[in-house]
């Protein structure tokens, strides 16, 4: 059995067991950052294909961070 990533695990327990809304999700989008509820990050990315997970860089619940990506800066 295949293990859930932490990000598909937030989506699971968000989209099946509490308000979609309260999500809030950052992802890249080329060089810049955006930010959308999880709702019409579902929507935009036609349910992960067109938006993959690799470029989802912070998810928020109600201003509480439960998913940040490290960003290491190469020199």
């Amino acid at each position: 059995m295949v293990k859930k990533s932490i990000i598909e695990e937030i989506f699971s327990k968000a989209r099946f067991a509490d308000d979609t809304s309260t999500y809030k999700i950052f992802y890249r989008d080329f060089e810049r950052v955006k930010e959308t509820t999880l709702t019409e990050f579902i929507k935009e990315s036609n349910d992960f294909q067109t938006i993959p997970i690799s470029r989802i860089k912070a998810i928020k619940k109600n201003h509480r961070i439960l998913f940040e990506k490290n960003s290491k800066k190469i020199e």
